[in-house]
């Protein structure tokens, strides 16, 4: 199984890519696309569909686990972080690429055994986990990655419950 992470943001979506093979989880790819705060909305969310419509068509993922939408304080940065959203799945949805959603705590969980775990609580985790030689960079690559890994280990016992 191949699981494209997606972290949304327009400034930054980070994007991971894991392969689980039986209990081996190994990393094919991370990052994250950046865009220019002065760029217009509409060139910075063709940036972001464009990259993942690459990443969709390079690595064939079964699947594309997102980060849900999380409204804090901050409503300009959530919506946003929509649109962010939106275009990662309009790319999966062109690609036939069923997508899940986590909420942040969920994936902290996964990852780390605690919905409350810190960035860099993360980081080291995933770089364990994916047995990578040095932390995963930018955050928002490992938060992506910490998606992938939590859909890789998730998705044998949700295929296993009848819906």
């Amino acid at each position: 199984m191949i699981v494209l992470g997606i972290d949304p943001g327009l400034a930054n979506t980070g994007f991971g890519v894991v392969r689980r093979d039986g209990a081996t989880l190994a990393a094919l790819d991370g990052g994250a696309v950046h865009t220019a705060a002065g760029d217009p909305a509409p060139i910075r969310l063709e940036r972001i569909h464009d990259t993942v419509s690459q990443l969709l068509a390079h690595y064939r993922p079964d699947a594309v686990a997102l980060e849900a939408l999380y409204f804090g304080r901050n409503v300009s940065s959530a919506v946003a972080v929509g649109q962010a959203r939106g275009v990662v799945l309009l790319a999966a949805a062109q690609a036939a690429v069923p997508t899940v959603d986590y909420t942040p705590q969920q994936i902290k969980s996964a990852v780390c055994g605690r919905g409350g775990a810190d960035k860099a609580q993360i980081q080291r985790m995933v770089q364990a986990l994916l047995r990578l030689d040095a932390l995963p960079t930018p955050d928002h690559a490992a938060d992506a990655l910490a998606a992938a890994i939590c859909h890789a280990n998730h998705a044998p016992l949700r295929a296993a419950i009848p819906a």
